[in-house]
């Protein structure tokens, strides 16, 4: 069976990404906790080096950037009073430039991300980071569902196989399952930084 339309196409939702110097840039969880141990991801460097591409790119935009972390408590790998729960140092935030910490795979759920992108006053954001099927996936949703205009990147994205019902399920087809999804409705998907204006 072929493709059939988007859910976007159906509704007439804009196909045009997002111009990064009129657009809030959203890098989701890019910690350490996903470049080693029992959450590293596969393919996590390439996507480190695009997600540092992304932000060079952003930052000489003039791009509003907002950097989220995941915490989730003292010993956990996503501890982010520990250095495994830092912002890898190739895409660390700089002054001027705000960090967001949720507990929710959504990052607007629960922090003032929201206010954040409100205050920055674009109708674009710009979502990328670790996992692709996760926090990716649903911050997006979150900025969709806000009434923003979410554009994702998708070699500045990555995730890890999984078990799945029928058996396991490879990160390469989770990532591409993942950015499916986006794009039917959420976001419009581009496969690299370069194709933001």
């Amino acid at each position: 069976m072929s493709p059939s339309t988007t859910l976007r196409a159906v509704n007439d939702l804009p196909t045009a990404p997002a111009v990064l110097a009129d657009s809030t840039v959203i890098l989701v969880d890019y910690q350490v906790t996903y470049t080693t141990g029992v959450m590293e991801l596969e393919g996590w460097e390439p996507a480190l080096d695009a997600a540092a591409d992304l932000l060079a790119r952003a930052r000489a935009a003039g791009s509003t950037v907002v950097h989220v972390v995941h915490d989730g408590g003292s010993g956990t790998p996503y501890d982010i009073s520990a250095p495994i729960g830092q912002v890898h140092e190739r895409v660390a935030p700089i002054d001027g430039e705000a960090v967001v910490v949720k507990n929710a795979p959504n990052a607007f759920v629960g922090t003032d991300l929201g206010d954040l992108v409100d205050a920055a006053g674009h109708a674009d954001v710009v979502v990328a980071g670790f996992m692709t099927h996760m926090c990716v996936t649903f911050t997006a949703e979150g900025a969709f569902l806000r009434g923003s205009r979410p554009t994702v990147v998708a070699d500045a994205s990555a995730t890890r196989p999984l078990p799945g019902v029928d058996g396991p399920v490879a990160a390469r087809d989770l990532h591409r399952a993942a950015l499916a999804t986006i794009s039917d409705l959420y976001a419009v998907v581009v496969p690299t930084a370069a194709e933001l204006g």
